[in-house]
């Protein structure tokens, strides 16, 4: 990036009330949610978050400058942040809390009243799309289009009702069936079309998608979905001014891939086969124990190690990989998953090697620091008159989504590399490439 382009940055002011929107308010949102109204008061640490806990250089190294990324860039305080959400069920967020099991009752009860006065819209829903779900708190329409100005009057009552200054979407719902691009999807005419027609390649997270963008809202997608990840959306982002980032949030077994994969590549070392099994029981498991909702979430992991990897250019190394992804749906185990990764490995002379992980980890704890740095990053896009497509967000992504003539980006490591220049960037600071030719020269 040039000077000149640093100079045009121009972040509006941070001051005001932030609305965060959450489309599904089961275990990742009110995890969420109850995490930051903890943060807020004094109960506990934003263990996880960037935005609140991430330190980040400046310059040289000898200028030992390294500030938190809140202090180097105006970013929205929590206490500014209010929460609006939509949910099949028609349970507050301190009943759906307890019923999801991810946070102990003795934690959620000290801030019940706050959790309490927070209870979902109707949805728009429809279990052709979800088929392992079904509830009765969903709103009523003719079509799609019906849907979406529904949804449009929500947003604009919630932010009138709370005298919001902005808003940011966080779709936290759940993995909807497979749907592939067609010619609804490759502009905004034919998409909205589509929607009077009540086209069968619309599913309700589109609906969200589109009426965040049609109200000037930052839309994130924390699902495989398709939900805004095709031409029309970006069309409609792009001349709405509205910052989009996506999708499906990085959190168990494919964050781990995303480290070691980078590290394996880096040393040159030949991979096999890499087998990958999960068991949970929540009701993200249950949603996924139907093939189709199951296809869109494997579609998203099965993309990772192939970028990561890159066959094409090292076919000795990669090339005839065998990559298997599994999901289990085990009601016992509830939010607290269980990711096994067996890799066979080969290195000098093509000698064998293996890799076995065990990671219990659990998706709404992963999950919960992610939406808060989505929302304050996605307000500060906003503010510094971001559009389209986010690529400096994909760190916190499984499939980032990303213009059609490039390749999404899957490195971990490049990816805070990415970000943090951003953020520095944005700041008027140089980016950093970690050359250090004045070692040498």
């Amino acid at each position: 990036m040039t000077h000149s382009f640093k100079k045009n940055i121009q972040i509006k002011n941070v001051k005001g009330k932030v609305g965060v929107l959450l489309p599904g308010l089961g275990a990742v949102a009110t995890t969420f949610i109850a995490g930051v109204l903890a943060v807020r008061n004094g109960i506990s640490k934003p263990i996880g978050s960037l935005t609140q806990m991430n330190h980040i250089r400046l310059g040289r190294r000898d200028e030992h400058r390294n500030p938190k990324i809140k202090e180097l860039i105006p970013l929205t305080e929590l206490d500014d942040l209010y929460f609006g959400t939509w949910d099949i069920f028609n349970e507050n967020a301190y009943e759906s809390a307890i019923n999801a099991g991810v946070l102990e009752k003795e934690l959620l009860n000290q801030i019940k009243d706050e959790l309490s006065a927070i209870k979902p819209m109707p949805a728009v829903f429809n279990r052709k799309y979800v088929k392992r779900l079904d509830g009765s708190h969903v709103k009523v329409a003719a079509n799609w289009f019906e849907y979406y100005e529904l949804m449009r009057q929500d947003i604009r009552e919630f932010k009138a009702k709370n005298n919001l200054d902005r808003l940011v979407m966080v779709w936290t719902g759940s993995t909807e069936i497979f749907l592939k691009t067609g010619k609804i999807h490759q502009s905004k005419k034919a998409f909205e079309a589509a929607m009077k027609e009540n086209h069968p390649d619309i599913a309700p997270s589109m609906i969200y998608a589109w009426a965040a963008i049609a109200e000037g809202v930052p839309y994130a997608n924390g699902a495989p979905n398709l939900s805004a990840d095709f031409p029309a959306a970006y069309e409609f982002a792009a001349e709405m001014g509205v910052p989009l980032s996506g999708k499906d949030f990085k959190t168990g077994q494919t964050l781990m891939k995303t480290i070691l994969a980078p590290g394996l590549k880096a040393r040159m070392l030949g991979i096999e086969g890499w087998f990958s099994t999960n068991i949970l029981g929540n009701r993200d498991g249950e949603v996924l124990d139907d093939p189709e909702s199951f296809k869109t979430k494997e579609e998203s992991k099965l993309s990772v190690l192939e970028q990561i990897l890159q066959p094409e250019l090292y076919p000795d190394l990669y090339e005839d990989l065998y990559h298997k992804v599994r999901i289990n749906y085990y009601p016992p185990r509830k939010d607290n998953k269980e990711g096994w990764d067996n890799i066979d490995i080969y290195g000098w002379l093509g000698y064998p090697m293996q890799i076995k992980i065990d990671f219990l980890c659990r998706d709404s704890i992963l999950a919960a620091p992610i939406i808060l740095d989505l929302v304050l990053f996605l307000d500060l896009a906003s503010r510094s008159g971001f559009k389209g497509i986010q690529e400096w967000l994909s760190f916190y992504f499984k499939s980032p989504i990303h213009d059609a003539n490039l390749y999404p980006e899957h490195d971990l490591f490049i990816q805070l590399m990415k970000l943090k220049n951003t953020l520095r960037v944005m700041a008027g600071e140089e980016e950093i490439t970690h050359l250090g030719l004045d070692y040498y020269i």
